[in-house]
């Protein structure tokens, strides 16, 4: 044996060796998992802002054939790369035809979010069973599909749920590769550790290739274990992971240059330009401001301080934050001298501290930022249940129902105790079964698990622990929807059947992201700027005519033809009033009216 192969224990002779074992495992795991994240997926309209926005860009995409400027709102949109955009809008042209639309609705917008969550639950449990066994395999899919951060990201379309997954992806490849010795199974892991790490840099850029990276360096170093490294096929990596990001971004700076004619005017000339509200071009955009700006300074108003994700971390992993102090110390046993006998232990707690030391540093900061490291957390979590389920339970097993069980209790007491806020009080009857119903639940499984404490039953305490977080999460899909005043889907259906091709339609001081997904058109928009600025500023000849302030608005309104606007419940009667306007209410939600200038 090399010294690099022996620097880090070599994988279990059966790790892999099972092949019938895996493909039964993998197969039920994919049915089951299929089912979870495909429950009540399109169940509830379009959220607003992020739903809407990223629904919308992929949808144009389909419409236009342009899979290589992303447009949101008919501007471009160069906030973060396409490969998400590419998934959703080759799935609307694929479903369209097969149901005679254009194949954009709820389920096939949050398809690929259910997707990648599902490929991270089997990536989770293959990681598990390579390091720790098959139990701890089992063990770690269900603590990250149920960990409810990780679950609520599979029911929203968001980037980070893909780019959790794809790092993640890298990262298991990293650590399993190092243990394989030199070989095609090695030689695929690595390919594999380049490549998600490419599908995360067109998911949401540089993040990632640079944390991996970053994990894997600093697990090196500290470790010493930089022979571990021969043979990590770099050159054949490095072609790959640049094949398949490239393309895209070299068509999109040549096709996007500056308003000078230029693909990079240069930093500070870029800089300049973005100041004075002229477009600096896709490369200086894209780099400078979407990653360089966006971590060091607070332009994007997303400023938080530094220890944001600490209690965010600890309610993402709930139900099994419970567990987690106890996994931590079973995999890091006799600390950091006996650290050369838990290496892929320590390579998992590196994975999780810098991930989250990084976004911490970040002027930028939103709850989601740290989807990467729930899988690795998931895999130490499993370990330690997966053992105290063959021992019947252990000390800190015990220790942890005990507190599930409470906060189980504090949240059915919640649930059918607490006033509702103000602006939610008119949800009350509707509520009102389902508070009932989340308590019942709640509190019956708490009382379940003290029960099953009582008898010494650990392996029934888990059971009921899985079961109340299971009907939790199911009925939470369909509660959750009821808290949401944004959607704009029920003025769509009343306005979609009534609007000519010679229309107009505004919205006046807020940008309602789902309107144009329900309508499959584009909307004017009225003293709003926000996200939409670059591509505003980007075009102007394209653009001047389509956003406005509220006195052009108004002259457009009173003139010839048929025009609908939403607008805020607060305010429209004065706006239309104070102008001497006619309008008509033809639609109203909690939160925006449709109003029409003329009935036609």
């Amino acid at each position: 044996m090399t010294p690099a192969q022996a620097a880090v224990p070599p994988s279990t002779p059966d790790a892999f060796a099972d092949k019938a074992g895996w493909g039964r495992d993998l197969l039920l795991l994919t049915l089951v998992l299929s089912l979870w994240f495909g429950m009540f997926l399109g169940s509830r309209p379009l959220n607003n802002p992020d739903e809407g926005r990223y629904t919308e860009i992929p949808r144009e995409m389909a419409a236009t054939g342009d899979y290589v400027t992303p447009r949101l709102n008919g501007v471009k949109y160069f906030e973060k790369p396409p490969l998400v955009y590419w998934l959703s809008a080759l799935t609307f042209e694929v479903v369209g035809p097969l149901k005679g639309t254009d194949g954009v609705n709820e389920w096939t917008a949050r398809f690929w979010g259910a997707v990648f969550a599902l490929i991270g639950g089997l990536m989770t449990y293959a990681a598990g069973r390579a390091l720790y066994g098959r139990a701890a395999g089992w063990w770690a899919a269900l603590v990250v599909v149920t960990s409810i951060l990780y679950y609520g990201l599979s029911r929203i379309i968001l980037l980070d749920m893909v780019v959790g997954v794809t790092m993640a992806g890298a990262l298991f490849a990293f650590i399993l590769g190092i243990r394989e010795p030199a070989g095609a199974r090695r030689r695929w892991l690595f390919m594999a550790f380049y490549m998600f790490m490419a599908l995360a840099t067109l998911t949401k850029g540089l993040i990632g290739f640079v944390l991996p990276c970053m994990v894997a360096f600093v697990w090196l170093l500290v470790l010493n274990q930089w022979r571990t490294l021969r043979p990590c096929h770099p050159f054949s990596g490095a072609l790959l992971l640049l094949a398949i990001t490239v393309p895209w971004h070299w068509l999109a700076a040549l096709r996007n240059p500056s308003v000078d004619g230029t693909v990079w005017p240069g930093y500070a000339r870029g800089l300049a330009l973005h100041q004075a509200g002229q477009d600096p071009g896709w490369m200086w955009f894209y780099f400078v401001r979407e990653h360089f700006l966006r971590f060091t300074t607070t332009e994007h108003g997303r400023f938080e301080p530094w220890w944001f994700f600490m209690p965010i971390l600890v309610a993402g992993l709930f139900p099994w934050i419970v567990f987690a102090w106890q996994a931590t110390r079973q995999s890091l046993a006799g600390g950091w001298r006996e650290r050369g006998k838990h290496l892929e232990a320590w390579f998992l707690v590196f994975w999780i501290v810098l991930i989250v030391a990084f976004f911490s540093k970040s002027q930028s900061k939103l709850v989601t930022y740290i989807s990467p490291v729930f899988p690795a957390a998931a895999v130490l979590i499993g370990h330690y249940l997966a053992k105290a389920w063959a021992e019947r339970g252990a000390r800190g097993v015990r220790a942890g129902l005990w507190v599930f069980a409470g906060l189980a209790l504090a949240l059915a007491i919640a649930a059918a105790a607490f006033p509702l806020p103000a602006k939610q009080a008119a949800l009350a009857p509707q509520l009102l079964p389902w508070r009932f119903f989340v308590g019942a639940v709640m509190g019956g499984g708490a009382l379940a698990i003290i029960l099953c404490l009582r008898k010494a039953n650990v392996r029934g305490a888990l059971i009921g622990l899985v079961a109340t977080c299971v009907v939790f999460f199911t009925a939470a899909n369909v509660v959750g929807g009821l808290f949401d005043d944004r959607s704009t889907k029920s003025l769509a259906a009343v306005l979609k059947p009534r609007l000519q091709p010679t229309d107009e339609v505004y919205v006046v001081s807020d940008y309602a992201q789902d309107l144009p997904v329900y309508l499959g058109r584009t909307v004017n928009v009225v003293n709003y700027i926000g996200e939409l600025q670059y591509g505003i500023e980007a075009e102007p000849a394209k653009t001047a005519s389509r956003f406005m302030k509220i006195p052009a608005f108004l002259v457009r309104w009173g003139q010839p033809g048929t025009a609908y606007a939403v607008v805020r419940t607060g305010g429209y009667k004065t706006l239309f009033g104070d102008a001497g306007l006619p309008f008509t209410v033809i639609a109203q939600t909690p939160r925006y009216v449709l109003v029409v200038n003329r009935q036609p």
